[in-house]
């Protein structure tokens, strides 16, 4: 896939650099020339240019790109104007950093497709759930292996752990099951309820809606979460 990455700061960096690590095409851009020299061996492409600037940034392959991310982190007045110039050329994926809680509401107000806080969304686990469907937490536990919450393939609804066996065939624990109940509040509206159902027996039969709380290698996770079979 191909992103743009819109301010190189910590967040910014990290996530570029993460991107381009797992072998995705980046272009980082930030209006700060040194700070596009120092990261222009770690990022597939880096480019000084003052993204507030609508000439400028129509320069860039806004057409081409899968997602565009706006990781400016400082400059209130730059983010929302380089999100409102993305937004009104028409790129898909529009996703926007929140400096705090009235950056964020403005950020939606202009129709971004994300907003990211990175004091929640780490860098790295928002390129893991970008790059693999249905991906929705993932921890780092060691270089080579993660804990993650991803939706159960649907093909697997009705069949019980033992019938799926996650260990042979990805080599890949399931730690617990999260399964969503719905219930009636004391006015009588519907709500929905995240259960963890504890560590499962290998009887426990899966239902449709069911998340997994998996732990396995980082290539193991990979072969389930873009196998066709899911």
């Amino acid at each position: 896939m191909k992103f743009i990455v819109i301010g190189l700061g910590n967040f910014g960096s990290a996530l570029a650099i993460r991107l381009t690590a797992m072998g995705q095409e980046v272009i980082g851009i930030d209006g700060n020339r040194e700070k596009t020299e120092i990261f222009k061996d770690v990022i597939t492409q880096t480019i000084c240019l003052d993204s507030t600037n609508e000439s400028a940034l129509l320069t860039l392959p806004l057409n081409e790109c899968d997602y565009a991310v706006v990781a400016i982190g400082e400059d209130f007045g730059a983010s929302i104007m380089t999100t409102a110039l993305l937004k009104k050329a028409g790129v898909r994926n529009l996703i926007s950093r929140a400096i705090n809680p009235i950056h964020h509401k403005v950020i939606e107000t202009l129709g971004v497709d994300r907003v990211l806080e990175p004091e929640s969304d780490s860098a790295s686990r928002f390129a893991d759930s970008v790059l693999y469907s249905g991906l929705n937490n993932s921890y780092a536990i060691a270089e080579d292996f993660k804990v993650i919450e991803v939706a159960m393939p649907g093909r697997y609804s009705g069949l019980s752990i033992a019938e799926i066996d996650f260990m042979n065939r990805y080599a890949l624990m399931v730690l617990t099951v999260i399964r969503t109940e719905e219930s009636r509040s004391i006015f009588g509206h519907v709500q929905e309820n995240h259960r963890a159902l504890g560590f499962p027996s290998s009887e426990m039969k899966l239902q449709k809606g069911d998340r997994l709380v998996l732990f396995g290698k980082v290539s193991d996770i990979k072969k389930l979460l873009q196998s066709p079979e899911a």
